[in-house]
């Protein structure tokens, strides 16, 4: 039987949506906000989807806030909600939101290689990092950096026929349109440099949309 639409606030800090999901599990639950898929931890209970609270206000552009002590949960959206820089880029075909405070970045294009086990030659692709404004060489910032590949190169990684780097695990995908795959370099930020928390933060949001 379909059940009403009942979106709740509690304590635990969670929204939580009676819906018609029969007997699916969460991990067969997809989360589209604004028609933008979003990574979260979806659960079950008694026939009711949740979803972290934080997960939601924020995709939507909305700021979460919790004071313990008037025991308060306070959404700020719209009017209230800081203005946001986006870069496109359309020779790949995606977009990156960042906070207005980030406004003046610039773009620094490399390169990531790898050798490819099966035909035995190198190979190599896009690299592209965002720099914030504030970055200078005296003092340099936590860059965002994103590897592009191709869809052939990035299934080639997962079967362990590209090996890049040396590093244990291998760059974690960001997202991926018909031609490419966006993905995070591994160990990114382990010298841990200015701005890398403002950085994980940012890449928490899901800021990067493939563009049709």
């Amino acid at each position: 039987m379909k059940k009403k639409l009942l979106i709740a606030l509690g304590l635990s800090g969670v929204i939580a949506a009676s819906v018609a999901v029969g007997a699916y599990a969460a991990t067969d639950i997809k989360l589209y906000i604004n028609g933008k898929i979003i990574n979260a931890d979806l659960q079950i209970v008694d026939g009711s989807s949740y979803v972290p609270l934080r997960v939601v206000s924020e995709s939507l552009g909305a700021d979460v806030k919790w004071d313990g002590d008037k025991r308060e949960i306070r959404i700020v959206g719209q009017t209230g909600q800081l203005s946001q820089t986006v870069y496109e880029n359309t020779q790949y075909g995606f977009r990156f939101t960042l906070p207005d405070s980030w406004k003046g970045y610039t773009i620094v294009t490399d390169k990531w290689e790898g050798l490819s086990d099966t035909q035995g030659e190198k190979i190599s692709g896009a690299s592209l990092s965002i720099r914030h404004p504030q970055w200078t060489a005296e003092q340099p910032r936590q860059d965002i950096p994103i590897f592009v590949f191709t869809v052939d190169q990035w299934n080639q990684l997962q079967q362990d026929k590209v090996h890049i780097g040396a590093a244990p695990i291998g760059p974690s995908e960001l997202t991926r349109n018909d031609k490419y795959v966006f993905a995070l370099p591994a160990r990114y930020n382990f010298a841990y440099p200015d701005g890398y928390q403002e950085v994980e933060d940012i890449l928490k949001s899901n800021p990067i949309q493939p563009m049709k």
